[in-house]
């Protein structure tokens, strides 16, 4: 029995070999190897290629929600809308700036941010609300941004899922005051290590960024305030130059597998994704929600097949908050796309053989009407 494997990296790097070693040998020569020219070229590309007017890279994307919140006036006392079910990196974000991270529901259907649920968790003491763009189904940015400047609250979205994803036909890049990218080797747009970057169409906050990024400094020997050593590295900027030249194409291939999925998996006992209107879906994971999702983890892994949940405990249940003593009652939505979700294997090189596993294999054990 051949094994389907959650997500392969090999094969991108073998697409691109060529071109990533002539990128790497560009840096080499150049031997320029901190915030160099690829640095400056990848931020131009990428800014164009989101929508946005300006691009700031830096260490990972961790970093570039901290420094992100930092540069939109974040700071200590401050409260700072999150949505209850995502990855607990934006929580803790919002924790390190000494700001606190106020959890919100999610949409049924998305997992997003519930716009009809931020204003009942908005208080005089909001400084910004952290959009989670989860799984690549963009978030209703048009809705939250119009309810943000009402409020005066500001706008960073979390992209790290989304690279190529659209709302209302505008890159999501053009979307908040200021997005946060992740470029983790698994993510639609992922370097051959860490990075991350920070795009904005305010040149006071791409500054900030900046600046920050580079220990507080605007040169090497004056320092305006405590900033962090969080700078994209030129070597992953070069091998970023040359994926983001392919990610069009790669995306294709993910939304192509994600038709293929929705077509195999219709009619079985499972929740499909759904793409809501206004959405382009940039399908980092395909995600199903299911009752029964331990025991069809357990089926999948006996015949070969990987899975993951993204995320089995969401960041008010886990350890780092239980100071918080969080009802989980206060986000049913979260708390059950946490107990359902299940990822398929997906990805630009997952091939229809392995796919059409996967189908089959959960044929077989699912039964009855699903839901899309």
């Amino acid at each position: 029995m051949s094994h389907v494997p959650y997500l392969e990296l090999q094969p991108g790097l073998a697409e691109l070999a060529p071109e990533l070693t002539e990128a790497c040998e560009s840096v080499l020569g150049a031997g320029h190897l901190v915030l160099g020219p690829q640095v400056e070229a990848f931020e131009e590309e990428f800014a164009r290629a989101c929508g946005s007017a300006q691009c700031v890279g830096v260490g990972n994307g961790y970093d570039a929600l901290v420094l992100g919140l930092r540069a939109l006036g974040v700071s200590s006392g401050d409260d700072v809308l999150v949505p209850a079910q995502a990855h607990i990196t934006d929580w803790l974000a919002v924790s390190a700036v000494g700001a606190h991270p106020i959890g919100v529901d999610v949409d049924e259907v998305t997992g997003n941010l519930d716009p009809e649920l931020v204003d009942q968790a908005w208080t005089e003491r909001t400084r910004a609300m952290v959009v989670v763009h989860l799984y690549g189904h963009p978030a209703p940015m048009d809705r939250l941004a119009a309810w943000a400047r009402r409020r005066g609250v500001a706008v960073l979205a979390d992209a790290s899922h989304a690279h190529g994803a659209r709302w209302a036909g505008r890159p999501i890049g053009a979307w908040g005051d200021a997005v946060a990218w992740s470029f983790y080797p698994t993510k639609n747009l992922g370097a051959l290590g860490d990075g991350g970057a920070v795009t904005t169409d305010e040149p006071s906050v791409a500054q900030r960024v900046r600046v920050l990024r580079n220990y507080g400094s605007t040169s090497r020997d004056v320092v305006l305030e405590r900033g962090a050593n969080s700078r994209l590295d030129e070597l992953q900027a070069a091998f970023l130059r040359v994926k983001l030249r392919h990610l069009d194409e790669w995306n294709a291939r993910r939304s192509l597998g994600a038709r293929r999925y929705v077509e195999g998996l219709s009619g079985l006992a499972l929740t499909l994704p759904r793409v809501t209107d206004g959405a382009t879906h940039a399908w980092h994971l395909f995600v199903i929600r299911t009752a029964e999702r331990a025991d069809l983890q357990a089926h999948l892994a006996a015949e070969g097949i990987e899975t993951l949940a993204h995320y089995p405990t969401p960041p008010f249940a886990q350890g780092a908050y239980a100071a918080l003593c969080i009802d989980p009652r206060r986000f049913p939505h979260a708390t059950a796309w946490a107990a359902e979700c299940l990822s398929l294997p997906l990805g630009p090189h997952l091939s229809m053989d392995q796919q059409d596993r996967v189908i089959d294999a959960l044929a077989r054990c699912v039964t009855g009407s699903g839901g899309h």
